[in-house]
């Protein structure tokens, strides 16, 4: 690896428990740990078997269950969410699911400035972040705020057992996405950079795996794994392009969120790839490819996964706009970020084909 001679990295105090059964075992005494009595539990509906049995596992010091996350945390759930928090009288919330539940859990955090444990369900890496994420009137804000960062991060490999293999599939590539854009970040740093290539390296290993057998529990463990070291790059590091033609297709144009960073990451890399040559050798090695986004293509389609953004229910009418929304805000990204530039990108994520660096 190339000698990176400056670089800044900073790091943020979090807890992190990483064993089979951590989720019921662990969570109690993350909890007392921190001094927290009385917690909000909340997911989503399709997390509520597990989010209930954690409560269950919290005792007295539950204070209920919030069962209303949804992706992109539309402002109005926060609002209720935030509602349920002091109606309740919690002095802390615990988020047990994927990157709705999560980010639900850190807008609670960002209107009260109580504490967050994250017990996650799905490979987001959400939890290892400072990022917060709201949607209003069709479109989502972003922002970075320390009190948003889970104070606990509770993995327990044997909760994604139950993630359909498809969700598994295309949770895993947007953590790999996760990754992929912190090579080529501003503050990307030489930690960063090897936290990166080993979480590619374990993902990209993990998945093929996850699909021929759902139940591998040593799969789960080692996707889990990767998952946790990309959401430490995207919590320590700025994203670019790719983050933001994801967050307008999800919060303007109401696309699915993993399924969408697994559409697009292919072609945003291409796009970026000859302004990133530092990060294209990282990833090569990761992959064992000469090729990087035609092999990030290639495994989403081999395990299953969409490749195209008609296929997720963008019309060809939008892409356009959504071309001139991601380009109309300054962000750092190692190729100049035009409304034409990103166009291309958005048309050949559209239309699916393999992706090409030219």
């Amino acid at each position: 690896m190339t000698y990176q001679k400056e670089f800044t990295y900073e790091t943020r105090p979090v807890r992190v428990v990483f064993r089979p059964g951590a989720a019921v075992t662990a969570t109690p005494g993350e909890a007392a740990r921190l001094g927290l009595s009385r917690l909000l539990v909340v997911c989503g509906s399709r997390g509520e078997r597990v989010a209930r049995a954690v409560a269950d596992a919290l005792g007295d010091s539950c204070a209920g269950v919030h069962a209303e996350a949804r992706m992109h945390v539309p402002v109005e759930d926060a609002d209720r969410a935030v509602a349920a928090v002091r109606a309740a009288g919690a002095d802390g919330c615990v988020a047990v699911g994927g990157g709705s539940a999560i980010g639900l859990g850190k807008a609670i955090a960002l209107r009260t400035g109580l504490p967050l444990i994250a017990v996650p369900s799905t490979y987001s890496g959400s939890e290892m972040t400072p990022v917060w994420g709201l949607t209003e009137d069709g479109a989502k804000r972003t922002g970075r705020d320390p009190v948003v960062q889970p104070r606990s991060v509770v993995y327990d490999p044997r909760l994604t057992l139950s993630l359909p293999v498809a969700l598994t599939v295309t949770s895993g590539i947007n953590a790999l996405a996760h990754a992929v854009e912190a090579l080529y970040a501003p503050d990307v740093s030489p930690l960063v950079s090897f936290m990166a290539e080993e979480g590619v390296r374990a993902m990209a290993e993990a998945l093929p795996r996850l699909a021929a057998d759902p139940d591998d529990l040593d799969a789960r463990s080692r996707a889990l794994y990767a998952a946790w070291l990309c959401g430490a790059c995207l919590g320590a590091t700025t994203m670019g392009l790719h983050h933001k033609l994801c967050h307008v297709l999800g919060g303007t144009h109401g696309l699915p969120h993993a399924e969408t960073h697994t559409v697009v990451l292919p072609y945003a890399l291409a796009h970026n790839a000859p302004a990133a040559p530092r990060a294209l050798t990282v990833l090569r090695r990761a992959l064992e490819t000469d090729d990087v986004p035609r092999a990030l293509w290639d495994l989403a389609g081999r395990l299953g996964a969409p490749r195209s953004l008609a296929e997720l229910g963008l019309a060809e009418a939008d892409v356009t706009p959504a071309a001139a929304r991601a380009a109309g805000e300054p962000y750092a990204n190692p190729r100049e970020v035009t409304v034409e530039g990103v166009r291309g990108v958005l048309l050949a994520a559209y239309e699916g084909g393999p992706p090409s660096t030219a």
